[in-house]
């Protein structure tokens, strides 16, 4: 009996005899389990899976949540450069954006020192802890 799910394949076989002296089948390539209550043994082999090359709707996922771009002020689109950016590339825009500008304090590398165009999007704090970035930023996100 064989079962294929994608990548393995599973055969369920009555006393077969041992892989383990066979040279012709690398050892890499197959697991081979008993099952104590009865005589049978579970053989997996690495089968090679095809996969389609035209994009079907169920292949082509739709971003949603902090994925999805979403319209930003025109204070964050100073640092982040785009009208439309998702959360998660903005923060890490904003990120870039500090190191670029070697904006952490020095003592203190949670802490990040405000320039103008940071204490815009920051609520016009002088510091912020990197943990309130992410806090935020949310209402630039239109």
């Amino acid at each position: 009996m064989a079962v294929s799910s994608g990548t393995f394949s599973t055969f369920l076989c009555i006393k077969t005899p041992s892989f383990h002296n066979n040279a012709s089948i690398p050892p890499s390539s197959l697991r081979v389990t008993s099952h104590p209550a009865a005589k049978l043994r579970l053989v997996r082999a690495v089968t090679s899976a095809t996969e389609s090359s035209e994009p079907t709707a169920t292949n082509k996922r739709v971003p949603r949540g902090i994925m999805k771009p979403r319209p930003v002020t025109p204070e964050m689109q100073d640092i982040v450069g785009l009208p439309e950016i998702p959360r998660t590339q903005a923060l890490k825009r904003i990120w870039a954006y500090i190191k670029e500008h070697d904006l952490q304090d020095p003592q203190n590398k949670r802490e990040i020192l405000c320039d103008e165009k940071l204490k815009k999007i920051f609520e016009g704090k002088d510091r912020v802890g990197f943990l309130e970035i992410a806090k935020l930023i949310g209402p630039h996100f239109l």
